[in-house]
């Protein structure tokens, strides 16, 4: 380390209190970085990395710069990176200084207190949340604020048997904050940590212990929001909530470092409040953005969004992330949709008056933070503008709902006259620089500036009088910053300058003069000029805090924008795409005519969308199992009637010819799982975690939609795992919930005629005399019967060597399905698998399996009791209705056969395989992969 100056020990104070940031350190107009904070931005920001010290290079410390009226971008990129930003300042005049400027941090910029509007999306919340885990209750307490609009949310869970790690992935998956604080007790659950870091890719910060505690919590929370206790705030029973609030608050003091006044209120909610989602069927529904490439294009959200405002388009995404389940509430909404859609020009005259305001939410934020400049004003003013029209149009709309929200919303006229009658059209960006206060505002300031208009005529009268007297034509008087006032003559006129001009500075073409007369006027019109702008800033300052007084005010009316905007939205939706008011029961009936997916219809070029019925209740159709091939429309169906229940309760109008919609508790959905190789989980476990959560937490009042249980593992052990999963769900005494079950196990459609409320369903497909296929994608009563698979095969582009080949592999499989015999098996003392010979699994020493002829049981006879009677040596007994030479064959010699067996089983898998493919959620790449990995299993495959 080199020999410390004053300054750089100055540095290393500072920066020893904030170990954890990279310091911004202010230097003249530069913000300076030093050792390690000068190697690492220099390397992230792409700038260039010089040292200052003596002629030794031991001595030399690493530094770079950046200057400080750019510095927002630059911020903005590290915080982007997951590194905070200690912005240091100089915090008096470096004129009036004694030794070293005092230097402080004056705010610690993390990605989740970025209030750079450019850095941030103006449709999207950017949350940091605070979790409270007590491992001792299992209670937990998240709280999440945007200090950008002054959102600030919490709730409390008390867990019991539901597992940590999924309800708090579900809740982030909804909130999906920047960046999380924690305390101890949950960062102690390393694994739960882990996974919310590598789904997320969020900043996880350790908060310390003591910032969690109860007392020091509840006392931030009153100070933060005037109060004598928390009872108002809906707080006062609800300690983790609390002691996450509080926390939260001690998080911003310590990096805000301002009293953030845009914070004044608390939104207490609970789970129950609204349709639980868990984090796979947010995502398998694409509600706010696409599986594949994360895009809000291709969404549910992407659909419903005709917003005109930020603050609107925020809200909305709020609401389809959580569906109401109050009837009541959902049915207001309902009926103002259908009052704006029998009023078409009430609900354009709205979305006109709409368009022109601007982001009301993020303009108070910058007046908190004192960064707002005279455009923010003037923007705010264009916004409530508008109000008293959109006030009045509301109270007469003839519906009670809008009426109401009229009658309550703020014009705001007294905040509008204000600015109208202080800040000019045009302001500059600066807001000390002058020219940003009308002249006839103030008094003093009018006197002002006359005098400066005054003094700028009396400068042009000067250079005519002076051009007259010295005969020089191009005699100019000119001003800048370093030398004021002078009179300016060319090289070439030299002679002709009188001698009571003083020369002032020589140029290369030219001489620079004063004269005492300029002396005297130029410390008039200077004197003025620095007291107008100071004025001005000063007047500008106490506009600021009087709007700054009535935030409150402000934010009540940006809420009530906010939530005309959405209903609005949606009901120029539901009148664009033809969608139909839900009738809405709690009776557990979804009753579907005609129903379409909302966001597949759209995507339709030249193709219809054909539309379907859906009947489920909590009767005789509880459960529906669907067959038929991929590709023909099973998966879009069940999302779209998950999507029309789940858009009747955010108070949409939904896309059917009518509904009759049952109020759920809980959308769940298992769709196409994947391997999670960054969790270290298979296909087949991430299935079975899925369902899993669906069988812990499903009720009857929830709606489960199903695709493809079991296909993960063997067929057996998949098609046993679909049928004993069906049984449980479909059963009243276990869940009785709502369910749409799609499979390629044909065998489940036996289901209908052996559980009641099970009812079979099939895709309808027209097989042409070619051979090939053409899905209709009408859902109709009845199963299929078969699956189509080597036809979608076709359709996806396989080899025909390889499509043939299936063909003939098919055949000889289907002939010696007809021969199967019909067995049971009985459980000896050894582990049997209940799986016919011909597939037996070569790794596997299977027991021998006794054949008994049906006709020779006995009256009553139970084929346990002719196993204990019989041979020991058995490992089951199999009932066939004839002896078949062929089974005692391969029984005898299976050694004989065990590479046919192995062929037979390696083809099966390919079958398997490409039944199983979802056409519609494949990559073109994916297809590729998948067509090479089968292509070679042929290849190596013995003839």
């Amino acid at each position: 380390m080199p020999k410390q100056t004053p300054m750089m020990k100055q540095y290393l104070e500072i920066k020893e209190k904030h170990t954890d940031s990279i310091l911004f350190f202010r230097l003249g107009d530069f913000y300076e970085m030093f050792l390690d904070d000068a190697i690492i931005a220099s390397r992230e920001l792409e700038i260039t990395l010089t040292s200052r010290g003596g002629k030794d290079k031991k001595d030399h410390t690493p530094m770079c710069g950046i200057p400080f009226h750019s510095a927002d971008a630059y911020i903005a990129k590290l915080v982007e990176k997951g590194f905070k930003v200690a912005i240091c300042e100089q915090v008096e005049d470096p004129s009036e200084a004694i030794g070293i400027v005092k230097r402080e941090v004056i705010r610690v910029v993390t990605p989740g207190t970025i209030i750079d509007n450019k850095a941030l999306d103006d449709k999207n919340n950017n949350y940091l949340s605070s979790i409270y885990f007590d491992k001792k209750t299992k209670g937990l307490g998240i709280s999440y604020v945007d200090i950008s609009t002054g959102e600030l949310y919490t709730t409390e869970i008390i867990l019991g048997d539901s597992e940590l790690s999924s309800v708090l992935i579900d809740e982030i998956a909804k909130v999906k904050p920047t960046e999380l604080i924690v305390n101890s007790d949950l960062l102690e659950q390393g694994q739960v940590v882990d996974d919310i870091k590598k789904k997320f890719n969020i900043l996880v910060n350790s908060y310390p212990n003591w910032a969690y505690e109860y007392g020091l919590s509840e006392e931030n929370i009153k100070r933060q929001f005037t109060v004598l206790n928390l009872k108002g705030l809906d707080l006062a029973d609800k300690k983790h909530a609390t002691i996450s609030t509080g926390s939260l608050l001690e998080y911003l003091n310590e990096t805000q470092k301002i009293a953030l006044s845009h914070i004044n209120s608390i939104n207490v909610y609970s789970l129950e409040n609204y349709m639980v989602l868990d984090i796979s069927t947010r995502r398998n529904l694409e509600l706010v953005e696409t599986m594949r490439d994360k895009s809000k294009k291709g969404s549910l959200l992407n659909i419903l969004d005709k917003t005109s405002t930020s603050m609107g388009a925020r809200l909305l995404k709020r609401w389809v992330q959580e569906p109401l389940v109050d009837k009541e509430k959902i049915v207001k909404r309902h009926n103002i949709i259908e009052h704006f859609l029998e009023n078409l020009i009430l609900m354009n005259d709205v979305s006109d008056l709409l368009k022109n305001i601007n982001d009301i939410d993020r303009l108070i934020s910058k007046v908190t933070y004192g960064n707002c400049n005279g455009r923010d004003f003037i923007s705010l003013k264009q916004s409530i503008s508008r109000l008293t029209e959109l006030k009045e149009l509301l109270i007469n709309s003839g519906n009670k709902e809008l009426a109401f929200i009229g009658e309550r919303l703020d014009p705001l006229t007294d905040i509008y006259n204000l600015i109208d009658s202080s800040i000019v059209d045009e302001p500059p960006i600066s807001i000390k620089e002058g020219h940003i206060i009308k002249s006839d505002y103030n008094e003093a300031l009018s006197e002002l500036k006359e005098a400066s208009v005054k003094g700028k005529e009396w400068l042009a009268d000067l250079e005519h009088k002076e051009r007259t007297n010295t005969n020089i034509k191009n005699l100019k008087v000119k001003y800048n910053k370093v030398f004021g006032y002078f009179i300016e003559v060319s090289k070439s006129n030299f002679s002709l300058v009188p001698d009571y001009f003083i020369r002032k500075q020589t140029l290369a073409n030219a001489e620079r003069y004063v004269t005492e007369e300029l002396k005297v006027m130029e410390e008039k019109i200077l004197g003025s000029h620095d007291k107008m702008m100071s004025m001005e800033y000063s007047i500008f300052l106490d506009i600021r805090d009087k709007i700054k007084n009535d935030i409150e005010r402000i934010q009540k009316t940006s809420k009530l924008i906010a939530n005309i905007d959405v209903i609005n939205s949606l009901s120029k939706v539901s009148y664009e795409n033809n969608y139909i008011k839900p009738n809405m029961n709690t009776d557990g009936i979804i009753d579907i005519k005609n129903g379409r997916h909302p966001v597949v219809e759209k995507v339709l070029d030249n193709e219809q969308f054909v539309p379907n019925d859906t009947l489920l209740d909590t009767d005789s159709n509880r459960l529906a199992v669907i067959t038929g091939p991929n590709m023909a429309g099973k998966s879009t169906y069940m999302r779209q009637v998950a999507l029309i229940t789940l858009m009747s309760q955010i108070g949409c109008f939904v896309p059917a010819d009518s509904a009759d919609i049952s109020v759920v508790d809980r959308i769940f959905t298992r769709i196409g799982a994947t391997d999670d190789l960054s969790q270290g989980q298979s296909t087949f476990m991430v299935e079975m975690n899925e369902v899993s959560n669906i069988l812990n937490n499903s009720t009857k009042n929830s709606l489960i939609v199903l695709d493809e249980i079991g296909r993960g593992t063997s067929t057996y052990d998949g098609l046993s795992i679909a049928w004993a999963v069906t049984e449980y769900i479909s059963d009243k005494s276990m869940i009785g919930a709502k369910t749409l079950f799609a499979t390629h196990y044909h065998e489940l459609t036996e289901l209908e005629n052996k559980l009641d409320g099970v009812k079979n369903y099939k895709v309808v497909v027209h097989e042409k005399e070619s051979g090939s296929i053409t899905f209709l994608r009408k859902i109709v009563r009845g199963e299929a019967d078969r699956s189509y698979g080597i036809e979608v095969a076709k359709l996806a582009g396989v080899r025909k060597e390889v499509i043939d080949r299936a063909c003939e592999i098919l055949e000889d499989l289907e002939e010696r399905d007809e021969h199967k015999e019909t067995r049971v098996t009985i459980r000896s003392h050894e582990p049997v698998r209940n799986i016919p010979l011909t597939q037996v699994e070569t790794n596997i020493k299977l027991p021998r399996a006794k054949l008994i002829e049906k006709e020779t049981l006995e009256e009553n006879q139970t084929p346990l009791e002719l196993l204990a009677k019989g041979d020991q040596s058995y490992g089951s007994v199999q009932l066939i209705d004839k002896p078949d030479k062929s089974m005692e064959t391969i029984e005898e010699n299976i050694g004989d056969y065990k590479e046919s067996i192995q062929v037979l089983d390696e083809f099966k898998e390919i079958i398997d395989k490409l039944k199983s493919l979802d056409m519609i959620t494949l990559t073109p790449l994916d297809t590729m992969n998948i067509l090479y990995e089968l292509q070679t299993k042929v290849k190596k495959i013995k003839d």
